[in-house]
């Protein structure tokens, strides 16, 4: 697949946490269970202040002891899941964990939006409660006045994932910058979302977690599909997997065969996968999860397997001779 930049280089600590979060082949099926706020609403839509926090781990332990293994790996929050896995002894042993950094939402007004650091949390302190993988939410607009204030949040954290040699998923979630518009559509979707790619991905993070390019409402023309995704894997010097963004999942899927087909290296699904058992309950959630949601993910673990990039194609490995831990580092 033809790119802009070179293969580099990366520590020896990101891969082995990307070796972690991957299978064998170097593809991504990283399952999404960080949700804070949607998953509040989700669970109680009537009244979203009604969620308990006791309600939001059980809903994600539910979903892990239901897809197991099949995920390469687990996205999850600092508040409600990554910490309360391990305690339980619940998360799988055989998978990556990557573990969000900001803050839910962001801060300042809809057209020119700030991201944030959770208070109190850092990258050290994944890495040293375990986790593989460091998530870092942006929201992003290349003409919006706070897009210096986002480049420079993406350059800090990403030397703090040098410091710690933990590798770094950047996810960018793009806007209108019209108050009054809910989200990109037509060319403008595509054209800042692949803006958006090429500005934040050379900062130093060393994954990143994509929007589908395309306004989908405007038809489904496959070429055109799997040819805005090779214009993404283009502009990207680094492997990109595919976001869910809440959509049904046979919609999903259809980008994933795209996404793939044009250059990602897999995907970082959530709901798409298991927010219909949100409004199930006992056994029926149960029920769901281990039959539709199941399905799910193994259906789209097989097509990235076979389909997707390998993350390998992107960094050249790193020179190791006996000597390597004197300076190793420094």
């Amino acid at each position: 697949m033809e790119r802009l930049q070179k293969m580099k280089t990366i520590q020896i600590g990101k891969t082995r946490g990307l070796q972690e979060c991957s299978s064998a082949l170097g593809k991504f099926t990283i399952l999404a269970l960080d949700h804070r706020n949607n998953m509040r609403r989700l669970l109680h839509p009537e009244n979203e202040g009604l969620t308990t926090a006791k309600e939001i781990n059980d809903f994600k332990q539910q979903v892990v002891r239901a897809l197991g293994c099949i995920p390469s790996s687990y996205l999850l929050d600092p508040l409600y899941s990554a910490a309360q896995m391990i305690s339980m002894n619940m998360f799988p042993r055989d998978c990556g964990m990557l573990v969000a950094l900001e803050a839910t939402g962001y801060a300042g007004n809809p057209s020119s939006r700030q991201s944030t650091i959770l208070p109190d949390w850092s990258v050290k302190k994944i890495k040293k409660m375990g986790a593989n993988g460091v998530k870092l939410l942006v929201y992003y607009h290349p003409e919006a006045v706070t897009h210096r204030d986002i480049e420079c949040l993406v350059e800090k954290t990403a030397e703090e994932c040098v410091d710690a040699d933990i590798p770094l998923f950047l996810e960018i979630l793009t806007y209108p910058l019209d108050p009054d518009r809910k989200r990109l559509v037509g060319k403008e979707r595509f054209e800042v979302i692949t803006e958006s790619a090429q500005r934040l991905t050379p900062l130093g993070a060393d994954v990143l977690k994509a929007e589908f390019p395309l306004d989908i409402s405007q038809g489904e023309d496959e070429q055109e599909w799997q040819q805005a995704c090779r214009t993404l894997t283009k502009v990207s010097p680094i492997p990109w997997i595919l976001l869910s963004a809440s959509v049904d999942f046979d919609v999903y899927f259809k980008q994933v065969m795209a996404a793939c087909l044009g250059g990602a290296s897999g995907v970082a699904v959530g709901r798409a996968v298991w927010k219909e058992a949100t409004d199930l309950h006992d056994a029926e959630q149960t029920q769901f999860l281990e039959s539709v949601a199941r399905e799910r993910m193994l259906k789209i673990a097989d097509w990235v397997e076979s389909r997707a990039e390998s993350w390998h194609s992107y960094f050249d490995p790193v020179s190791v001779d006996e000597n390597w831990f004197r300076i190793y580092d420094e």
